[in-house]
């Protein structure tokens, strides 16, 4: 019976990922509720917080690094971002139309 080695270990990239993630969140959380920063550089803080962390996400969780299908792993993230910009655009749309 065949095994497979990759299977058997602990997933120590899951857990640095999950750490990290959870890094992110909290320092995000902090700039928000204790920094006492500027509400614009709170704004730019948080967008390059999640910037990080959707990057992470991407690399640890979503396996981008272990693909043989470069061309439609990257067609599939492309159709994603462009799916989450529309949904982004089209909410501040509506929502500026709405006040």
């Amino acid at each position: 019976m065949a095994t497979n080695d990759h299977h058997e270990t602990f997933p120590w990239k899951h857990v640095i990922g999950f750490v990290l993630s959870l890094v992110l969140t909290f320092a995000a959380l902090w700039v928000v509720l204790s920094s006492g920063l500027a509400t614009k550089l709170i704004i730019g803080i948080i967008v390059i917080l999640a910037m990080l962390q959707a990057s992470l996400q991407l690399f640890m969780f979503m396996h981008m690094t272990e693909s043989d299908s470069g061309k439609i792993q990257t067609i599939n993230m492309a159709y994603a971002f462009f799916i989450a910009i529309v949904i982004v655009i089209g909410s501040i749309w509506v929502m500026w139309f709405v006040v």
